[in-house]
C-alpha cells in the first residue's frame, strides 16, 4: 500500500523478492510502474506462508520505496517543465549496483536517461579539460579516439567557449551552472548545430525558468542521489 501520493516504480522488482525467497508465494500487481497514485492505494497483493512474506518484507519495501521516490521526484520536475521542449535527465550520480533500477525509475517518472556507463558515450568534465588545456582540445582528442559514431558531450562554464567546442565536433554541450540569460544566448548561438544541456543546482523552483531558455535537456542529480523514499507499507489483510 502507498501511504502517500506518488509515482510508482520498481513494483515488479519488489514483488520478485517474495517469489525468489519462496516459490509458494503468489504475487499480483494492481498498478503499473509510471502510475501516479494517491495515499491509501493498494499496489499489489502477496499471498503465501507468513514466514516467507515477513522475511522478504523489508527488502521489498526498501526497493519499492526508494525507486518510487526517484520516480516521484522525476515526475515533479517533468510536470513543471510541461509545454517546453526540455527533457529532464538523470546523471552519473547513481547508487552503486542500483544504476539500472534507478534509471528505470527515472524513465517511469517521465524523465530520460543519460549514458549508462563509460562505454556508450563520452562525457568531458572539468578535470578532463584541465588535463588537456581547453574544452575544444578535449573534444578534438575524444573525437579522434572514438570516431564519428559515438556521442561526445562536453561541459563548458562560459558562453564564449561554445563556438569552439561545436567546431571541434561536440554533439552535446553541457551548460554548467549558467544563469538563464546566458543559457538563452547559448541557444541562439548554437542555432541547432548541437544539443544543449543545462546542469548544476537545478531545483523544482528553478527548473521552469531553465526550460524556458530553449535548452534540450536538463540534468538533475538529486532525483537519484537525494530523492526521499516514498512511504509504502505491507499490511496483512484480515479474514
Amino acid at each position: 500500500m502507498a501511504r502517500e501520493a506518488g509515482c510508482i516504480a520498481g513494483l515488479g522488482v519488489a514483488l520478485r523478492v517474495f517469489t525468489l525467497l519462496d516459490d509458494e508465494v503468489e504475487v499480483g500487481a494492481l498498478v503499473s510502474d509510471g502510475d501516479t497514485v494517491e495515499a491509501g492505494t493498494v499496489l499489489a497483493s502477496v499471498t503465501g506462508p507468513a514466514r516467507s512474506i515477513l522475511a522478504a518484507e523489508r527488502i521489498a519495501l526498501n526497493l519499492l520505496g526508494h525507486l518510487s521516490g526517484v520516480a516521484t521526484a522525476t515526475r515533479a520536475l517533468v510536470d513543471r517543465v510541461e509545454g517546453t521542449q526540455a527533457t529532464v535527465l538523470d546523471t552519473r550520480k547513481t547508487t552503486p549496483l542500483w544504476r539500472r533500477l534507478e534509471k528505470a525509475a527515472v524513465a517511469a517518472g517521465g524523465g530520460g536517461n543519460h549514458r549508462m556507463g563509460l562505454y556508450d558515450a563520452v562525457l568531458i568534465k572539468d578535470n578532463h579539460i584541465e588535463a588537456v588545456g581547453s574544452p575544444a582540445e578535449a573534444v578534438r582528442r575524444a573525437r579522434e579516439h572514438v570516431g564519428d559514431d559515438m556521442k561526445v558531450e562536453v561541459e563548458i562554464e562560459r558562453v564564449d567557449e561554445l563556438e569552439s567546442v561545436i567546431e571541434a565536433g561536440a554533439d552535446v554541450v553541457m551548460l554548467d551552472n549558467m544563469a538563464p540569460a546566458d543559457m538563452r544566448r547559448a541557444v541562439e548561438m548554437a542555432g541547432g548545430r548541437c544539443l544543449l544541456e543545462a546542469s548544476g543546482g537545478i531545483t523544482l523552483e528553478s527548473v521552469r525558468a531553465v526550460a524556458e531558455t530553449g535548452v534540450d535537456f536538463i540534468s538533475v542529480g538529486s532525483i537519484t542521489h537525494s530523492a526521499p523514499s516514498l512511504d509504502v507499507a505491507l499490511d496483512f489483510a484480515g479474514g
